[in-house]
């Protein structure tokens, strides 16, 4: 059974855990070893955390298999960006679930919940960035019919980036 739960201040503490776990999962070999750790160190931390939710611009959902937190996602409205032309669109800032729960499509839940979100919230698309070395994440937002529109260096430390296809989402 598969549950999606609004994130509130109560969650700080999972949120980081889970943070941390999935995106070194996702990008843990992507830079070298300090500057992975001195990001993880600086943008999951739980104080980052307090500060997003007691931003009413940020909307995370934590996604519970058997009662299990697997996943979460972070969406932003109404956040424009300049190589796109649209001003009622949603960033889909980090749509994360741990590695052992990947061939249950429950990555695909989260992201038709968020997309409903937006759609609800009378946005007319969705944005992100996306690791160029991640084709399996890539291939998952062609499916949903995200085009690639642009590129974008995301950085990781001082002395290193990630080349990140920009894509786009519009409906």
């Amino acid at each position: 059974m598969t549950t999606l739960v609004k994130a509130t201040l109560n969650d700080v503490e999972l949120l980081t855990n889970l943070g941390k776990k999935t995106f070194l999962e996702a990008h843990g070999m992507s830079a070298p070893k300090k500057d992975i750790d001195n990001y993880v160190h600086t943008k999951f931390s739980q104080e980052v955390f307090e500060t997003d939710l007691n931003d009413s611009k940020n909307h995370y959902t934590i996604l519970y298999h058997h009662q299990k937190p697997v996943g979460y996602s972070k969406i932003i409205f109404n956040c424009t960006h300049p190589n796109i032309f649209i001003d009622q669109v949603t960033k889909l800032e980090r749509l994360y679930l741990l590695q052992e729960f990947h061939n249950l499509k429950l990555g695909l839940q989260l992201f038709n919940f968020n997309l409903q979100e937006s759609i609800s919230n009378h946005q007319a698309g969705m944005w992100l960035f996306v690791w160029v070395e991640n084709q399996k994440a890539i291939d998952f937002y062609k499916r949903a019919g995200f085009k690639i529109i642009g590129n974008h260096d995301f950085k990781i430390s001082e002395t290193h980036s990630n080349p990140n296809h920009h894509m786009l989402l519009t409906y």
